[in-house]
């Protein structure tokens, strides 16, 4: 087994005479945690792998084998502990698209806690109302922009809510993600698991009165093996990126799960506002090979000279979350020769 072999205990392919494929079911075993039974066994299977390429538009550049990504999140799942995590506590992330991001919530994963993304666009009132709905114990949170300010201004409605961890930064009533990292032991005992824990919740957008709570289980990732194989295409030894904060279900299909399920690396660019330019720059610097977003990012990209970019190394575009316009289609293909693949999500 290898890093590009260990999605296929998950899969069953049927191909015809031809060597196409013609059906596949997925399998899920009796017992799997993601990660445990995926990130550690790539780590195991292949510790120098890249898994993460991240930079910020500040300059500033991280890069993550597999096997880093285990001790890092090894050494999380200890501080979380140290904190009184456990198994079935909920812990709220909004970590827009820090690297510490993936350390955390694959910790949570081991510690059998639920992991709980949102975006850094929430409000006093929205803060509130996840953290009373769901039982949260903790919040993990960006130092960034006001969002931690209206955490500490929902706290005297938030009795369920035991401590509060900031990131890149320092606050008072917070403790710091760096210093407790710094000193967490990266020897983790693991615990048992089951298929059937829970492992993450998501608010819905709330079209209809307040979001509502969606629990996933254990299985889970194993769902967005198709996504990552059948529809990103992504390349075992290339380079993925997905445009989408952590704090949206959007960032579980295209930069959690499936994607590490077929042993690639992913690209995070950590930005918060759009820019087309930026992101064609990024995707010829970097030598990006797969590429998901909204069409309205591709109508972006269209607006600049998108031939005097070298995108040569993108091999495969999706889009989701709008409709697509025949327009946005028949440009992109023109500039680039590839084809926008739609995808229909939840």
């Amino acid at each position: 087994m290898t890093a590009e072999t260990v999605h296929k205990q998950f899969i069953d392919e049927t191909f015809d005479e031809n060597g196409n494929l013609i059906n596949y079911k997925l399998i899920c075993p009796e017992k799997f945690n993601f990660a445990y039974d995926v990130m550690d066994k790539i780590a195991e299977l292949e510790p120098d792998r890249r898994a993460i390429v991240w930079c910020n538009p500040e300059g500033k550049k991280q890069s993550f084998t597999y096997g880093e990504l285990k001790k890092n999140s090894d050494k999380v799942a200890n501080m979380l502990k140290a904190k009184g995590i456990c198994k079935g506590d909920k812990v709220m992330l909004i970590l827009k698209r820090h690297y510490q991001f993936w350390f955390t919530i694959y910790a949570l994963h081991k510690l059998g806690a639920i992991a709980i993304p949102a975006t850094f666009l929430l409000t006093k009132h929205d803060v509130e109302y996840r953290a009373n709905a769901a039982g949260v114990k903790m919040i993990i949170c960006t130092a960034d922009g006001d969002v931690a300010e209206h955490v500490d201004t929902a706290m005297p409605e938030c009795p369920t809510v035991e401590s509060r961890i900031m990131v890149n930064g320092t606050r008072d009533g917070w403790d710091s993600f760096a210093q407790l990292f710094e000193q967490a032991s990266d020897n983790f005992e693991p615990i048992d698991y089951t298929l059937e824990d829970p492992m993450l919740m998501y608010f819905s957008s709330g079209t209809t009165g307040n979001p509502k709570m969606v629990l996933h289980k254990n299985s889970y990732p194993i769902g967005h093996l198709i996504t990552a194989k059948y529809w990103h295409n992504v390349d075992p030894n290339g380079l993925h990126l997905t445009i989408s904060d952590t704090g949206w279900a959007k960032a579980a299909w295209g930069k959690i799960y499936g994607q590490f399920l077929m042993g690639t690396c992913q690209f995070i660019y950590d930005f918060d506002k759009f820019n087309a330019k930026d992101i064609l720059e990024k995707i010829a610097e970097y030598k990006i090979t797969t590429l998901c977003c909204p069409p309205t990012m591709f109508r972006f990209f269209m607006q600049e000279d998108v031939k005097s970019y070298d995108l040569s190394s993108l091999k495969y575009c999706n889009i989701a979350g709008e409709a697509l316009s025949p327009d946005v289609f028949n440009k992109w293909y023109e500039a680039t020769g590839i084809k926008l693949m739609e995808g229909f999500g939840q």
